[in-house]
């Protein structure tokens, strides 16, 4: 089952899209998971507040991330490890305008990413009450993992995307967006100008 991807998961100080705090990133490849890395991120003056809601949600405080590369520092970082992949997270939308926000306000380009959204995955997949993520991984088999640490939280939804790929008989994560459909978003100048291309300018998840 050749399903390659990258998983990915922001945890933010406070309720802008830049303040990302720290990232968890989770590489898979023919529908295994072979690689994985998450860390701090020091999110940019403005931005930097650490809310105590968003504390209280994922445990991190403004001195864990003091000493931590910022959002420029490490972009590169993020998408080396990602080489190329189709992004995949839970609830895209949030973790995509992480990047797409974070890397504006620093001046930074938008790189180029192709994604899909396992929440919406998950909901042609599975019959469940919810489909928050531990209650999908539970679906998946991926079961008591720390909420809301970014790690963990990829690489609860990289298990949903290849359990649903192996459900749905999906060859790439392309083909499972296909059959599942759910529609394949974009981000940055290149991707967005092929994609609009190839599909029209109302594709544009």
């Amino acid at each position: 089952m050749p399903v390659n991807f990258t998983a990915i998961d922001f945890e933010t100080a406070n309720s802008s899209a830049a303040s990302a705090c720290s990232v968890g990133l989770v590489k898979v490849r023919d529908g295994v998971v072979v690689d994985k890395i998450g860390w701090f991120i020091r999110p940019p003056l403005g931005h930097d507040a650490f809310l105590e809601w968003n504390i209280r949600i994922h445990g991190i405080y403004p001195e864990q991330v003091v000493d931590a590369l910022s959002w420029s520092e490490q972009l590169p970082d993020l998408v080396d490890f990602a080489d190329g992949d189709v992004l995949v997270a839970h609830n895209a939308g949030f973790d995509l305008g992480v990047i797409k926000t974070a890397s504006t306000i620093t001046g930074m380009t938008v790189p180029d990413f192709r994604y899909v959204c396992s929440l919406q995955v998950a909901r042609k997949t599975y019959h469940l009450d919810s489909y928050r993520l531990p209650v999908a991984a539970m679906a998946a088999g991926f079961e008591d993992f720390s909420h809301h640490n970014a790690l963990a939280d990829s690489e609860a939804c990289a298990a949903i995307m290849i359990h649903a790929a192996d459900r749905h008989g999906a060859d790439t994560i392309e083909d499972l967006a296909r059959i599942c459909g759910v529609n394949m978003g974009v981000i940055g100048p290149v991707a967005t100008q092929e994609h609009r291309a190839t599909h029209g300018p109302m594709a544009l998840n």
